[in-house]
């Protein structure tokens, strides 16, 4: 029996994410949206969303090559990281990811696609997170334990 050194995830964190997403935003496509979320506040923060997520997510990613772990989602992972965004949370790529759904949802713009982003985070913390944090203990023990007591999971 060969060891896998990656978390054994349920659903891959962009599918998760993706989904509800896409489902959202052919079901504005097909039938319309009950509400408008169209005008300029919406488009305002939908575009100040995806700032966020290319500099946060951004930001992230250089932190994870220069440390030399795993970037892709289901890589090994060398060690703890705890510096940069990993101090505010310990998911920054997928508290970017979500940003980023609720980005396109409020640009496009497509009410449902809102609507579905808290399925699109059940299925992300379900299928990617508890399996990662899982992981994660049983990997470094204590370290990340101790961690996880000082870092909320997303913000």
């Amino acid at each position: 029996m060969t060891c896998v050194d990656a978390p054994a995830f349920r659903i891959w964190p962009p599918v998760a994410l993706g989904v509800p997403l896409f489902a959202g935003l052919v079901l504005t496509s097909a039938a319309g949206d009950p509400l408008p979320i169209d005008g300029p506040v919406a488009r305002w923060v939908g575009w100040a969303l995806l700032v966020a997520f290319v500099l946060w997510n951004g930001w992230t990613l250089w932190v994870m090559a220069r440390e030399g772990t795993g970037i892709l989602p289901g890589g090994a992972t060398s060690l703890v990281l705890q510096s940069g965004p990993f101090g505010v949370s310990r998911n920054p790529l997928y508290v970017g990811l979500v940003a980023l759904d609720v980005a396109i949802a409020l640009l496009v713009p497509s009410f449902w696609a809102l609507v579905f982003v808290p399925l699109g985070v059940v299925a992300l913390e379900w299928g990617a997170v508890r399996p990662e944090e899982r992981y994660l203990t049983d990997k470094f023990g204590p370290e990340y334990e101790a961690y996880r007591g000082r870092v909320r999971r997303w913000l």
